[in-house]
């Protein structure tokens, strides 16, 4: 991917061009994503609240119910959690079977009347106590206040389960309500019971969750049926999450995937692939032992067994006549047989599995890091390099707030481009491990890969180049205004008739800059979006909405157009095709005009081969690279034949 400027020949009021408002591209632009047909995105609607805006939420409910019903809110609070908040239905079973309910929750139906004694006996402590003195639930059993405080601030001290306390008396079962234990509780107690109450509110239901960010006492309501998809939300402390799994956002990966992707990377799962590739177990404890010397000789620590490592005979059996200490001729005669064949293949397997997930795993947890240094970059250093920026330019910081859009961005991409690499691991292994039932399957899987890792080595390329931006050149642009306000303080001289005016080449710099970090964001955006919709639709929807036989490319359409302005920089603009702009109904046209690949010569299978790798050769040559298989580096020289970081050789073309 070429570098992006902000030179005077990248022109930003022809952005549908290069990619539409909704995500889509122009007609012009044949291998941009569709933007027509069934949209799946899985972006939810919902809203964040507030502690304050929660409590009043939960008045709202209650408010629901005791208008309805007749009861008071304490008796509300308890029927509303056993329907986990849901006023509706709390109103309708209550109306269908009212008595029933009020037993299972502990309601009674009228308060026992006060008692006629002065005093009366505690049944806890059996102490003589006024009976005015004393607290009872509605069910009328009295307690003095002090067993009362007890029995309530134990019950709240075990957690949440205080919410459904009941009368201490064996058999009763009479709700224990929150008017009774304001009577009897301190201040911290009564803060913690009504917190308990207030989490049970998110907790119990179906819509609300809490977000998962340490320190954060916001709750999300999702407001669509989206089930147990991934939903992407994004809380009031900038905390980007799943609804459904509570991980941090990923989609385009499903939920069970990552929790797969999670377990495996743990260490446990990854030292256990390690033993299974590089040891053998004892045949006698088997226990798993690794050779680290060259005598074919082991003697197990556990439990002293002696055999031979090639073929894990007892060593009592071998000697000079068996191949000595470095060679094992019974090893040999049964790799001979095929008796050794499988369990070498196991072994190679378990190798080859290993050296495949570290690449995938080592890219994913590289675009991790990056994200995260991105986001502390963005969070300690841009306020300084905003106010600084506002300071010399005159520009009020409300209008800045570009540059933290495009650190926002660069974030929220770093984020996706990782799970991506989630999906190509578990998308594509029959690819690397040889297995799938047939070989055309196989085949097309192979193609999907090379597709799917063309459109990541893309949207891999916009975000370099956003990030680049937000940091390398909004750091060249801060030096160049602080030198260009030291020669202003400074006095320097007038530059003659001929000599360049750099002051006035500086001051160009920062508008440059201002509307291509704009754009940029935009692009990034919108492509990393479509990517992921694309994505979830799945491979073969988007494989085929975008194939284009290699003879309908015009062979006039020129290369990506790179001028240079800012700083180096060089921008890309979209080429056209010598004819004017063809549309994808065009281009489907002319495929379906094009004789069949048999009538060329070729077999359907090397046909579609070869219609796949045309295709990625066009994909490349329109967008201006093409991407190292091993290390995903986009190299701009078409005619290098390997790669100029890894020096992987180049995919045949």
């Amino acid at each position: 991917m070429n570098d992006l400027s902000d030179g005077d020949d990248y022109d930003y009021d022809d952005y549908d061009d290069h990619m539409s408002e909704d995500g889509g591209s122009s007609d012009g632009d044949e291998y941009a994503f569709d933007s027509q047909g069934p949209s799946s995105s899985r972006q939810a609607q919902y809203q964040v609240f507030s502690e304050a805006e929660l409590r009043e939420r939960q008045q709202q409910a209650l408010s629901a119910v005791t208008s309805v019903l007749s009861i008071d809110e304490n008796d509300a609070a308890r029927l509303l959690r056993k329907y986990k908040w849901d006023p509706n239905q709390a109103n309708e079973e209550w109306f269908m079977n009212a008595d029933s309910i009020r037993k299972e929750v502990g309601l009674s139906d009228h308060r026992a009347p006060p008692t006629r004694s002065k005093t009366a006996v505690c049944s806890i402590c059996f102490d003589s106590h006024k009976a005015g003195s004393m607290c009872a639930a509605a069910c009328g059993h009295l307690y003095c206040k002090n067993c009362w405080r007890s029995y309530a601030e134990t019950a709240v001290n075990e957690g949440p389960s205080c919410l459904d306390l009941r009368c201490p008396t064996v058999g009763c079962g009479a709700a224990v309500t929150q008017g009774v234990l304001d009577e009897v509780l301190d201040k911290a107690h009564r803060t913690k019971y009504d917190r308990y109450a207030l989490r049970s509110m998110v907790e119990d239901s179906r819509r609300l969750t809490w977000c998962p960010s340490p320190d954060c006492q916001h709750a999300i309501e999702n407001l669509t049926d989206s089930g147990a998809v991934a939903i992407d939300v994004v809380c009031k402390c900038s905390h980007a999450f799943c609804f459904s799994c509570h991980e941090e956002a990923h989609r385009p990966v499903d939920c069970a995937t990552v929790k797969r992707w999670l377990i495996k990377n743990s260490a446990e799962s990854e030292n256990l692939n390690w033993i299974l590739a590089h040891t053998k177990q004892c045949p006698q404890c088997k226990r798993p032992i690794e050779k680290n010397q060259g005598c074919m000789h082991m003697t197990c620590s556990q439990c002293r067994h002696e055999f031979c490592w090639l073929c894990q005979g007892a060593w009592a059996d071998h000697g000079e006549r068996t191949g000595g200490f470095y060679a094992c001729n019974r090893y040999e005669s049964a790799q001979r047989a095929g008796e050794h064949d499988e369990e070498m293949f196991k072994r190679e397997q378990a190798r080859n599995a290993l050296e495949r997930y570290m690449h995938y795993y080592q890219r994913w947890a590289e675009n991790d890091a990056s994200r995260k240094t991105s986001r502390k970059a963005a969070q300690e250093t841009l306020p300084e390099q905003l106010s600084q920026l506002s300071e010399w330019t005159a520009t009020p910081t409300s209008q800045l707030n570009f540059i933290s859009e495009a650190w926002d961005q660069v974030v929220d991409c770093r984020r996706i481009l990782k799970w991506t690499y989630t999906y190509g691991y578990y998308t594509f292994g029959a690819v690397s491990d040889g297995t799938g039932d047939k070989d055309v399957a196989k085949d097309v899987l192979a193609q999907h890969q090379e597709f799917f890792e063309f459109n990541q080595g893309q949207a891999e390329g916009y975000l370099e180049k956003l990030h680049s931006m937000a940091e390398k050149n909004l750091g060249e642009v801060l030096e160049a205004l602080k030198e260009e306000g030291a020669l202003l303080q400074g006095g320097a001289p007038t530059p003659g008739p001929s000599a360049p005016d750099s002051r006035s080449d500086r001051r160009l710099d920062w508008p440059k800059f201002r509307e291509t970090l704009i754009g940029l964001t935009d692009v990034t955006r919108t492509h990393f979006r479509k990517l992921v919709e694309e994505l979830e639709k799945g491979l073969s929807v988007m494989l085929n909405d975008y194939m284009v036989a290699p003879a309908s490319m015009e062979p006039e359409a020129p290369a990506p157009a790179i001028t240079g302005d800012l700083k180096g920089e060089k921008s890309l603009t979209k080429p056209r095709t010598a004819g004017g702009k063809r549309t994808r109904a065009t281009a489907k046209t002319e495929r379906e005009a094009a004789p069949p690949a048999q009538a060329r010569g070729g077999s359907p299978r090397a046909a579609a081969h070869d219609r796949a790798r045309g295709q990625a050769s066009d994909l490349e040559a329109q967008a201006g690279f093409w991407q190292c298989s091993s290390c995903t580096l986009a190299n701009h020289d078409f005619s290098a034949t390997a790669c100029e970081v890894c020096e992987t050789p180049r995919p045949a073309h």
